[in-house]
């Protein structure tokens, strides 16, 4: 492994922007996940059992798995039971908070409000693969609950030994249904429905690039919530952060995927000399060195040296990451010149960990800079706001040389028209 301390303004213009401009490696397998998506519209239940065989190596009799998720929860050790639990009840109380009041309001006679209702039926997308996310099921299904989403449906990669935590947190987090379908297969399956999965409305959840690809291919034909990639974490770090503690967290992120990208930035030299030094004598004790490693000798990872705090600011705004780190003594000055970020993780003893499993707060964030113009998974995610109005008469004559001025203005004759019947004698 071959990671060192680089100067942040020492970097050139690729190197940089392989840093701010992540690929999440989406287009690769477009056309692929594509024709995957299409098959199972045309096939159906047939396409599923024919690519969790050629896909993941699983032999599905039953796409229906909803059973086998209850049976789950009732026979994992009580630890676990417990810890999924305990989760699923902290991030409920976090979204909870989160829920609107519909309302109405008086504007000079005006009578203007909004009302909240949520998705009918909602589609949630739970990796599985080389690890296990019982935390993504929580976090995906949990909201939409609370939300009160009449029917949530879960889609997970099969297999012929399914993971009993990711299935016990499923029947937990409160899905209605659970199907074995994984990758562009389960988008596809809850995009246009099979046999046995009926269509929904709106598709949730993090996954793969092939997970990624066919939520962009069936996005013209269902809603979904946003184009997430591989995970991401920036630190932003001042001299006195433990280098202990931001080594740990960029391990910890590396450790999901090889194209993870992690990025750790701060003005002191020595301290990145530190934390290059720290993931050095870490890693190799890690149970996912070679994914760790990969990870860390990515063109989209980097330990960099900034002239100055300002400097380094400036390139968590610019990198606007999925997770945040702020590991710095004014912590929460340097929040408030942050804009883009998925989540911020403040302080030494805040790891993204803590956000990802218990804490309450949502993991499904946006990546690849989308934190720019987009914030994650919340209850609004599943919800749909309405307004309401009501004129009475003097109300709409007060407007009315505004609107048909305006509908003139437009050609619209018969919008005027609307508003001057109303006053005929």
């Amino acid at each position: 492994m071959n990671l060192t301390a680089e100067s942040l303004g020492g970097l050139s213009p690729e190197r940089y922007a392989a840093l701010v401009e992540r690929d999440a490696g989406v287009d690769a397998v477009r056309e692929d996940a594509a024709e995957i998506v299409a098959e199972v519209r045309a096939r159906g239940d047939d396409a599923l059992v024919e690519f969790a065989a050629e896909f993941d190596d699983a032999e599905i009799e039953d796409v229906d798995i909803t059973g086998e998720a209850a049976h789950a929860y009732n026979v994992i050790d009580d630890d676990v039971r417990e810890a999924i639990e305990a989760a699923a009840s902290n991030i409920r109380e976090f979204h909870e908070a989160q829920l609107p009041d519909d309302w109405r309001a008086d504007f000079e006679g005006r009578e203007l409000g909004r009302r909240f209702r949520p998705i009918g039926r909602v589609g949630a997308y739970v990796p599985g693969g080389t690890a296990a996310y019982p935390s993504s099921a929580l976090m995906s299904v949990v909201p939409a609950t609370v939300a009160g989403v009449e029917e949530v449906a879960v889609v997970t990669p099969p297999a012929d030994e399914m993971n009993p935590a990711t299935l016990a947190a499923v029947y937990a987090a409160g899905a209605d249904e659970v199907y074995a379908a994984g990758g562009a297969q389960g988008i596809g399956a809850l995009a246009y429905g099979t046999e046995t999965v009926p269509k929904v409305e709106k598709i949730v959840g993090p996954g793969n690039a092939w997970v990624t690809a066919a939520k962009a291919e069936v996005r013209k034909d269902v809603a979904i919530d946003f184009l997430a990639g591989p995970s991401e974490i920036c630190v932003l770090a001042d001299a006195d952060a433990d280098p202990r503690f931001v080594a740990a967290d960029l391990i910890a992120q590396a450790e999901h995927d090889e194209r993870a990208s992690v990025v750790a930035v701060t003005p002191s030299e020595s301290l990145a000399e530190a934390v290059v030094g720290e993931i050095a004598a870490r890693v190799p004790e890690r149970a996912r060195r070679e994914t760790i490693e990969g990870a860390l000798e990515s063109d989209a990872s980097a330990v960099l040296v900034a002239e100055s705090m300002d400097e380094a600011v400036g390139f968590a705004e610019a990198y606007a990451a999925e997770h945040l780190s702020i590991q710095a003594a004014e912590e929460e000055a340097l929040l408030n010149r942050i804009d883009s970020a998925g989540s911020v993780f403040l302080g030494a003893y805040t790891p993204v960990a803590g956000g990802d499993y218990a804490t309450g707060t949502n993991h499904v964030l946006p990546t690849g800079g989308g934190a720019r113009t987009e914030g994650g998974l919340s209850v609004d995610t599943f919800l749909r706001a309405t307004t309401v109005q009501r004129l009475d008469e003097e109300a709409l004559s007060d407007l009315r040389e505004t609107v048909t001025t305006l509908a003139d203005a437009e050609g619209l004759e018969g919008h005027a028209a609307s508003v001057d019947t109303r006053f005929e004698e």
